[in-house]
């Protein structure tokens, strides 16, 4: 694998190549990025905290609560990891993060390539494999047990789901922000797949008419924080979005039709959604506070499907990304991150040695 080189979003991150078996677009990578936080102080035996108060010198502060774990983001479709807040987020806890750029996609995406194009999503298996192993290769050298908490957005939280289903042990948690675990026209998706399926078999390539009139992007820029503002790459998340191809198409379907049938994830899963959604049909003030892109009763209810353990939070304003909504749904939608993570963290325990 490669080494770690400074990445686009400057000083707090960098990034590592992480080659993968060619596939039907030639050569393939993933892209890792990792940030960089501050070093956190070592730990000390609690008895010698109480040595130093009974002393009167300064006692050394307990290690975050999320000390020990790791996080291991996946972005949407048309997307690619660009969120700075939200690593600090984590790694403000003690948590080492990490964010994932699927092949050919963001960073990960080459020449002569079809940005996003896949026709199995159980093909990210290599690439999630190769995160994780690059991910443990950073963290030689320490004694601990790390746990694992998967955090993806949109297709990002569907590409996740079905993983975290199929490796039971993998993760300690599973956090989705906004997953597209539903066709925004469920009723007719089991009419839809067939005629899909078909396309697919003759027509791999061929492109569905682009509906995305940019009202997303737009609702986005409406109510961004005009004191962290979060700059993207046209390239990497263009607007509109990217083309949609049948044999893509197809791929995204069957993980649907996955859910639908019923998840088996044992560890803990939070869903984070907004509390409506609006159909982006014209422009109006409404798309700045709802999900334009998913039909959120649908998602919820799919979400229930995903294990034995789901709690579903739905936040009043917030966008298709709760991250990126405007400032008082943003605030909430870290607020119940919050006190999920720390309910999680308090439950399941640190790690030994910690």
């Amino acid at each position: 694998m490669n080494r770690w080189v400074p990445d686009v979003l400057g000083d707090e991150f960098e990034q590592r190549t992480l080659p993968l078996r060619a596939d039907d677009q030639g050569d393939a990578v993933a892209t890792l990025v990792r940030a960089l936080p501050a070093p956190l102080p070592a730990a000390r035996p609690a008895w010698r905290g109480v040595l130093r108060r009974l002393r009167g010198q300064p006692v050394d502060q307990p290690r975050p609560i999320l000390d020990g774990v790791d996080v291991l983001y996946v972005h949407g479709w048309s997307d690619y990891f660009f969120q700075k807040r939200l690593a600090r987020f984590w790694t403000s806890r003690g948590a080492r993060f990490f964010a994932l750029d699927l092949r050919r996609y963001g960073r990960s995406l080459r020449d002569g390539q079809t940005p996003g194009y896949i026709t199995d999503l159980t093909t990210y298996d290599e690439d999630i494999d190769a995160a994780i192993e690059a991910m443990g290769a950073d963290a030689e050298g320490g004694a601990r047990p790390r746990r694992l908490v998967l955090m993806g957005h949109s297709t990002g939280g569907l590409v996740l789901s079905l993983w975290a289903s199929r490796h039971p042990d993998a993760a300690d948690a599973v956090i989705l922000n906004s997953p597209w675990l539903e066709f925004q026209l469920a009723p007719l998706r089991a009419a839809i797949a067939p005629v899909v399926e078909l396309q697919a078999r003759l027509r791999p390539m061929e492109s569905a008419p682009q509906i995305d009139l940019g009202f997303y992007a737009r609702a986005q820029a409406a109510v961004a924080d005009p004191d962290d503002v979060m700059d993207t790459d046209p390239r990497w998340r263009p607007v509109p979005a990217m083309p949609v191809h049948a044999g893509w198409l197809r791929a995204i379907l069957r993980g649907h039709r996955a859910v639908s049938e019923g998840l088996s994830i044992p560890a803990p899963v939070c869903v984070l959604l907004s509390a409506r959604s609006a159909i982006p049909t014209r422009w109006s003030d409404e798309l700045t506070s709802a999900d334009t892109v998913l039909v959120v009763e649908d998602i919820a209810r799919s979400a229930l499907k995903l294990g034995s353990s789901v709690t579903v939070e739905r936040i009043d304003g917030a966008l298709h990304d709760v991250f990126l909504s405007r400032r008082v749904s943003r605030d909430d939608a870290y607020a119940r991150l919050e006190r999920w993570v720390s309910g999680w963290a308090a439950t399941t325990g640190r790690p030994t040695g910690s």
